[in-house]
C-alpha cells in the first residue's frame, strides 16, 4: 500500500507507544508524527499552534491528519482557529473532554467544538469506549460533517483494546488519500 498524501499522525493524551497503530504506521509508511512538547498536561493552544506549523511546512492541500483520542478534539480546535483546507482527517476514538470519565490535567480542550470541519473527515468510534459514549461520538461526527464508522466493541481503539497493527484503519485512511 502506498500513499500519495503527506500523512501527519497526532496521538492523544500521553502520546502513542511503540506498539500503537499510529507508531506502527509511521514506521511502515514513513508517516510523520506531530511532536508536541507536553503529552501529559497539554494546553490546547500550544497543541494547535504546533499542529499548524507542521501542516503549513508540508503544504496543507496534500496533508491528511490522523488523530487519536484527544488529538481529534485538538484537530477540531485547529480547524476552528485556522480554517485551513487540508485533504482530510481520520479521527479515531475521539474522547469527550467534557465527560466525568475524562482524565484531569488538560487545559483548553473543552467544550468540544461542534463545528463543520472545512475538509473531508472520517470518525471511527467504538460502542464501548470508556472516554466517549457512542451518542456523543455520533454528535461529534455529525457536527464535524464527518462520515461515522462504528467498529463495535473495540474499546478506545488502542493497544490496550488489542489494536496494534490495524489494517482496517489503513483502508479508511486510503479512502481519504484518493
Amino acid at each position: 500500500m502506498t500513499f500519495q498524501s503527506t500523512i501527519l499522525t497526532h496521538p492523544g493524551l500521553g502520546n502513542s507507544g511503540p506498539e500503537h497503530w499510529q507508531s506502527l504506521w509511521e514506521k511502515q509508511f514513513n508517516f510523520t508524527r506531530v511532536e508536541q512538547q507536553d503529552w501529559e498536561t497539554p494546553v490546547c493552544a500550544d497543541w494547535i499552534t504546533t499542529m499548524n506549523d507542521y501542516v503549513q511546512q508540508r503544504g496543507p492541500e496534500n496533508v491528511i491528519l490522523v488523530g487519536h483520542s484527544l488529538a481529534c478534539t485538538a484537530i477540531a480546535y485547529w480547524a476552528q482557529k485556522y480554517n485551513v483546507h487540508i485533504k482530510g482527517a481520520l479521527l479515531v476514538a475521539p474522547s469527550d473532554t467534557e465527560a466525568d470519565t475524562y482524565p484531569p490535567g488538560t487545559t483548553g480542550f473543552k467544550p468540544v467544538p461542534l463545528i463543520k470541519l472545512p475538509f473531508k473527515s472520517i470518525v471511527v468510534v467504538s460502542s464501548n469506549d470508556y472516554y466517549v459514549t457512542a451518542e456523543r461520538a455520533a454528535l461529534f461526527a455529525k457536527s464535524w460533517g464527518s462520515q461515522l464508522i462504528n467498529i463495535g466493541d473495540a474499546g478506545h481503539i488502542n493497544v490496550t483494546s488489542g489494536f496494534g497493527d490495524w489494517p482496517q484503519g489503513l483502508d479508511l485512511l486510503k479512502q481519504l488519500d484518493n
